[in-house]
């Protein structure tokens, strides 16, 4: 697949309906360090892009659409549903927790809370699209997902990206294999998973897409029990760390602290891999961090 031709169309498709989300420049780990704060995207991540250009780029029956999802993917869902006049059915396990719950159901959509993990969900989301003929999108393993998603990249470059290295946070894999795909290897792209949470990792140590077992504080946003066939394929070259909850945590901490951002576990990522010390740039290396997700768990307002 052409995937610098389908993600620069996703990026013109989605445009009218997505935010062009800052950059900014900070001082982590004692270097400056470029970052995209994605988490101001719709529905608080960048799971919009994708779910838009899933819509544009088909015809949608009227039964509508339906996602499983461990949240954002919902939200962004039903956002782009609801916006383009589309019913749709969310379904989320219980782990999503209740604040991306809430998110979803502010949006209108039909919300079904399943017990268990994402698989349990994506489960349920199968049956309901066999059963009505609804649309299935996929959270990260179809290639208008990917598209999607990748359109973010493709705009952080056009916002003037000066880095040798971009860290991204993986869950599935549709943010960082949109990501490869515009970038077609011109830039080194470090994966970030949590320790608990390393479906990439773990296909890259066996070198195939296997199963794992998921938990800590980024599971209801990177807990994907199987990477992605999309994103193996376009990630077996890459550099691959892990971070552990506290780094996750400490992470989220700096943000706020740095930049006044307010953001979710998964959100926090990409930078806990530099700030624990898991990815060690080389000296002079320009170094960019995306943050991906803002949907914590309570209103800090109460």
């Amino acid at each position: 697949m052409d995937w610098t031709a389908e993600i620069g169309a996703a990026a013109a498709r989605i445009a009218p309906h997505v935010r062009r989300t800052p950059v900014v420049s900070a001082e982590f780990a004692g270097r400056r360090v470029e970052i995209k704060l994605e988490q101001m995207q719709h529905t608080g991540s960048f799971k919009a892009r994708g779910a838009f250009n899933t819509l544009l780029a088909g015809d949608v029956p009227a039964a509508g659409v339906v996602a499983a999802s461990g949240g954002n993917h919902g939200a962004a869902v039903a956002h782009a549903a609801r916006s383009l006049g589309h019913p749709a059915r969310v379904y989320v396990p219980e782990m999503a927790g209740p604040g991306k719950i809430a998110l979803i159901r502010a949006t209108g959509a039909e919300l079904c809370v399943v017990p268990g993990a994402y698989a349990n969900a994506f489960e349920a989301a199968r049956a309901h699209e066999a059963e009505t003929g609804a649309m299935q999108i996929h959270a990260y393993d179809a290639p208008a997902t990917v598209a999607g998603q990748g359109a973010c990249m493709a705009e952080w470059e056009a916002q003037g990206l000066d880095a040798d290295t971009v860290l991204i946070a993986v869950g599935g894999g549709g943010l960082i294999a949109g990501a490869l795909g515009w970038l077609g290897g011109r830039r080194k792209v470090v994966a970030v998973e949590p320790q608990n949470c390393a479906a990439l990792h773990a296909a890259l140590a066996a070198g195939a897409p296997v199963d794992v077992e998921v938990s800590g504080v980024a599971a209801n946003a990177l807990g994907a029990r199987r990477i992605g066939d999309i994103c193996f394929g376009l990630a077996r070259d890459v550099t691959s760390v892990t971070v552990e909850d506290a780094a996750i945590t400490a992470a989220q901490t700096a943000l706020w602290d740095g930049l006044r951002q307010l953001v979710e576990p998964a959100g926090a990522t990409a930078l806990a891999a530099l700030l624990s010390g898991a990815y060690a740039p080389a000296k002079g290396e320009k170094v960019a961090v995306l943050v991906c997700g803002g949907n914590v768990a309570r209103s800090p307002l109460g």
